[in-house]
């Protein structure tokens, strides 16, 4: 029987979001359905991360008219997936489980099948509402197990330790780590496993351990996602591929490479030499990818790199001999656990389909490269840059402080402000934390979850002013006010319960595209009336014929549909909302909001 290697496109959701700011418009998506259609793969992420934001933010659309538009172009074809933080959903707010059950239904009842649910802190407990709420749902859960790696101390840094009794950590993040908590997100009834490398961290030697270790230990199937920023990429995937893992995160060619995903093209022919077979329609991939190249033109301003890959048809395009050596080459060396001369050979490779070079920075300090970017912007905006490396060997010490948070968003981004922070503190010669941004003390305090590593209780109170952890309450979370508009006849911003939850998980960007939403229905309504054009239903009678029409108690306060909306009590301040891999665009947005 031929071995399957199932196939998951990011290309419409985080290949979009890592290269062009997540500024792909409806009539673009909808320029490549028909052809995703007859691609048939395995599945598709298309939704969550930062689309719901963006599209309201900069484009104007609906983001659950986005999904349901997909899925009608789409079918059966292929499973859609969605990206979620758990307990956090978009943000970095703890919301009830109410709020979290009503997303995941409405997400699954639009189309979503699969909903990939993760936790920057790996806390599993952040987790479990969400996985609960999909299957409940009908919808698979796939739980991801954020990959990062360890904070590096200097002999030097070691020896202070010693000396003010200060324990540093090991290796935490070892296979052990990851396996461990693959195995409780299994018996939360976890339909997937994937070890999610937001920053392209894993190497392919820890690529090829970390999965032949989870297929040992794991039922169920697992999936393996990277991105390219550090030159790791492919060769992680072709080293998970050798060891059997069952399912892998590919973007369409021209939306590859950096800091997106490796592209299916290339993963392809590594693919055929190992005869896996993808169920993937190598033809109608090779129509999406010239679309995706008009799209990307019609995106340059967003284009950081502008660097094209030569166009591949992995369905009539040959090898030329040298490269297809590179190939044959790159197995070998990986099958015969050669993985640093592979990696070498699988860098030739992306050179050969016009990659970015390697981030080095990001390799060697072993940092996401938007918490880089973000270190880097505000120590220009200080005029500091040079203290560039200052700030990074003072990362390990910052993250240490915080409880060794791994470095995902929005953690890498709390951890890298406040290293500057630091910097900038002790140039001034003050106490390196009398500058603490809001989010690292609720990092500090146990607001976020349970860290990997114990934060000192002496720290927590030089920052927080209690030696406790202290986790997150939701009892006094209430839901958004859903206030009438006046320019729309007094219609309520929110007309149904899907954009009620727009509303609470994003409440300044959907209550202006919202109200922009209503007047214009208003507006249309009205002009046709005074046309007498007929079939003129004003939207206040359209919500009050529609069940997801809001509902109003005794008093004259609005409650969700559902029971379980309908006891809740003042939402707790939004802090980000965020996802892997933001433009960069989005963080300064968001960073600026947070105080």
């Amino acid at each position: 029987m031929i071995k399957q290697l199932k196939i998951r496109d990011l290309t419409l959701r985080d290949g979009q979001q890592s290269q062009f700011a997540t500024r792909m418009s409806q009539a673009q998506i909808d320029g490549v359905l028909s052809d995703y259609r007859e691609a048939h793969f395995y599945a598709m992420e298309v939704w969550g991360g930062a689309v719901p934001d963006s599209v309201m933010r900069y484009l104007g659309e609906s983001p659950w008219e986005r999904l349901e538009s997909i899925k009608a172009g789409i079918g059966d074809s292929s499973l859609l997936t969605a990206l979620s933080r758990g307990r956090n959903l978009f943000g970095y707010t703890p919301y009830p489980d109410s709020v979290i059950e009503g997303f995941c239904r409405n997400s699954v009842t639009s189309g979503i099948d699969i909903m990939r649910i993760f936790d920057a802190l790996n806390d599993i407990d952040n987790m479990t509402s969400s996985i609960i709420s999909v299957k409940a749902a009908g919808g698979k859960a796939d739980c991801a197990v954020c990959y990062t790696v360890a904070p590096k101390f200097s002999v030097r840094e070691r020896f202070a330790a010693l000396l003010a009794r200060k324990t540093l950590p090991g290796n935490i993040f070892d296979i052990d780590y990851f396996v461990g908590k693959a195995r409780e997100l299994q018996s939360l009834g976890a339909d997937m496993i994937t070890i999610k490398d937001m920053a392209g961290l894993i190497d392919p030697a820890t690529a090829s351990r970390l999965i032949s270790a989870l297929k040992d230990a794991i039922g169920v199937p697992i999936d393996l996602h990277t991105h390219c920023t550090p030159g790791f990429g492919i060769a992680s995937l072709l080293a998970a591929m050798v060891k059997g893992v069952d399912i892998v995160d590919t973007a369409i060619l021209s939306f590859s490479g950096g800091p997106a995903a490796p592209a299916y093209e290339i993963i392809r022919i590594f693919a055929d030499k190992l005869g896996l077979d993808t169920n993937v329609d190598s033809s109608a991939v090779a129509r999406i990818d010239l679309k995706l190249r008009q799209v990307r033109s019609e995106l340059s301003a967003y284009d950081q790199y502008k660097r094209l890959p030569p166009v591949f048809d992995p369905s009539s395009s040959e090898l030329s001999p040298e490269l297809n050596r590179l190939f044959d080459d790159a197995l070998e060396l990986t099958v015969g656990d050669k993985m640093a001369k592979a990696l070498e050979f699988c860098r030739k490779i992306e050179a050969a389909f016009n990659y970015p070079e390697p981030d080095e920075i990001v390799q060697k300090a072993q940092i996401p490269g938007g918490m880089y970017t973000n270190m880097m912007a505000q120590l220009k905006d200080a005029k500091l840059e040079q203290h560039l490396g200052e700030v990074l060997k003072i990362v390990p010490l910052v993250r240490l402080d915080s409880g060794v948070p791994p470095l995902v968003t929005p953690t890498s981004q709390i951890v890298g402000v406040q290293a500057v922070n630091y910097v900038v503190s002790k140039i001034k010669g003050e106490d390196p934390y009398v500058n603490v941004s809001k989010n690292f003390a609720e990092l500090v305090k146990g607001s976020y979850g349970r860290t990997p590593w114990k934060v000192d209780p002496e720290f927590r109170f030089k920052i927080c002013g209690t030696r406790e952890e202290t986790p997150y309450d939701t009892s006094s979370y209430k839901k958004q006010p859903n206030p009438p508009v006046a320019e729309a006849g007094g219609l309520p911003l929110a007309s149904n319960e899907k954009e009620e939850l727009l509303l609470e998980l994003f409440p300044s960007v959907a209550e202006k595209f919202l109200k922009g939403r209503r007047i214009a229905e208003w507006e249309s309504a009205h002009a046709r009336k005074q046309t007498g054009i007929p079939n003129a239903a004003s939207a206040a009678d359209t919500a009050a014929k529609t069940d997801t029409a809001p509902k109003f108690d005794a008093a004259g306060v609005q409650y969700f549909t559902t029971p379980a909306f309908a006891s809740e009590a003042t939402p707790l301040p939004i802090d980000y909302a965020v996802e892997d891999d933001l433009p960069e665009d989005f963080w300064e947005y968001s960073l600026q909001n947070a105080q």
